[in-house]
């Protein structure tokens, strides 16, 4: 049997890409090693949204009197929270199993590898090779964490994401590496549930992809929680042949020992793209990323990737998205090829960061003439009424034209709020069409709305 598609990875972008050729009508399997659903599903996005949320509850038990609540000594049960993460992770593998049966694909368990002349081999955990050939192959087999050569895991002290989920018992001590979207996450879970944590990261501010005024405000925020931060500073070496970790810190006053009862490194994504057959296949990459064009085929024709494994963000919803592109060209559709630039990015620490497009440090460097306008949550209504009077909506115009060129959130539940600006973008909305826009109060969101008119100096509560 030939199969119209076959996808190697069941990952958001694996998953989705399958789903929508199967709308499409083509006859399509999933080679999947490990859990469907893959990291994001079962050891990324959502059980560390599980974990976050049981840090955020225990953080309003401690809290409680500030609401008229009168509770006594709440304590975080860190195994409980694991179990719960564990069992949420769980049902949305489960979910995708469902979804696998409900539009007739094909799951084909075992290690994927392209071959030749449109074939893949699929291994099964027994070592029992079986070849299937297909019209188009689909590679997307994600990232795994990163390592450092100075800062090699082994799973027990030095430890990446997945561990950092899943440990026997809360740490004392812990030391996170890197202060991106991930390294952030952690640092505010363990934090908040009473480990103590110092973050070490390499650039000038913690989260570098964002807007500065975020990052700042972000660095106060997590000092005032009691994170301890060490910024252009690197981990030069980790000593774990004591019973914890002493760590080596090398920052611009010369080098810190750090004791910590563990290492979390959290220095970003390496692509899976070893051990799948590329050379065979005389498929091309560079910088371990395979090449593709805009609609995600490589330059053997029949063979195409997506995801972690090509240049762009490596995030679940790029993921899908460049999946569903990819499937719609395969299906004799003319999709419009991703809109890089306005792809939103969000980090779930408590205050969330939520972010689309230029910051304004970007806008500039590009030439624009920027109109920017901030609004505090301090002056929601709907922020204090909710006691997260922290953070700002931040918005960057272009004054020429009109255009919105991007949006820097941090505060509560702004991660909800960004795909507004999204839509808007993509409509080519301006800034006065937005202040047009009767947003409803008290609501966090009308901050967007009142940000855009601090940018043409028509904002009414500031």
């Amino acid at each position: 049997m030939v199969y119209d598609l076959i996808v190697i990875g069941s990952g958001p972008g694996g998953y989705v890409a399958a789903i929508r050729a199967s709308q499409l009508g083509l006859k399509t399997a999933v080679v999947e090693r490990a859990e469907l659903g893959g990291i994001c599903l079962n050891w990324g996005c959502i059980p560390t949204k599980a974990l976050l949320k049981s840090a955020q509850v225990f953080e309003y038990t401690k809290h409680a009197a500030d609401y008229g609540i009168v509770l006594k000594d709440p304590k975080a049960d860190f195994k409980g929270m694991v179990k719960r993460s564990r069992e949420v992770a769980d049902g949305m593998s489960k979910g995708v199993t469902f979804l696998m049966k409900k539009n007739k694909i094909d799951v084909l368990a075992g290690t994927g590898k392209v071959k030749p002349g449109k074939k893949v081999e699929v291994t099964d955990d027994k070592g029992k090779k079986t070849e299937y050939s297909a019209k188009h192959i689909i590679i997307a087999t994600g990232g795994r964490s990163r390592e450092l050569p100075n800062l090699k895991q082994d799973g027990k002290k030095i430890i990446g994401y997945r561990e950092a989920m899943i440990l026997d018992k809360q740490p004392k001590s812990m030391v996170v590496v890197g202060a991106g979207a991930i390294g952030v996450e952690f640092a505010y879970f363990y934090n908040a549930i009473g480990t103590e944590v110092t973050i070490v990261e390499f650039m000038p501010r913690l989260v570098p992809v964002e807007d500065e005024e975020v990052s700042k405000d972000l660095s106060r925020s997590f000092k005032k929680q009691g994170i301890k931060i060490m910024t252009d500073a690197s981990v030069e070496k980790v000593d774990t042949s004591g019973s914890g970790c002493k760590v080596t810190v090398k920052t611009k006053k010369g080098e810190e020992k750090i004791s910590a009862d563990i290492v979390l490194s959290a220095v970003g994504i390496s692509s899976n793209i070893e051990g799948i057959g590329l050379e065979e296949a005389g498929i091309k990459h560079e910088k371990g990323k395979i090449i593709v064009g805009d609609h995600y085929q490589t330059n053997v024709e029949g063979y195409y990737a997506i995801g972690d494994i090509v240049h762009g963000p490596a995030l679940a919803h790029v993921a899908s998205a460049e999946g569903i592109i990819c499937v719609e060209k395969i299906a004799g559709q003319d999709p419009e090829p991703l809109d890089y630039n306005n792809l939103p990015g969000c980090t779930y620490c408590q205050p969330e960061i939520a972010s689309v497009g230029y910051t304004e440090a970007a806008a500039k460097e590009a030439g624009y003439e920027v109109k920017v306008g901030k609004f505090p949550f301090s002056a929601s209504g709907k922020a204090r009424a909710a006691g997260a009077s922290e953070g700002f909506i931040k918005v960057v115009f272009d004054a020429k034209y009109g255009e919105w060129l991007g949006a820097h959130f941090i505060g509560a539940n702004v991660t909800e709020m960004i795909a507004e600006v999204v839509a808007a973008r993509k409509l080519e909305t301006t800034g006065h069409e937005i202040i047009k826009s009767v947003h409803p109060h008290p609501t966090m969101s009308e901050a967007i709305m009142e940000a855009t008119a601090a940018a043409y100096g028509e904002v009414i509560h500031l």
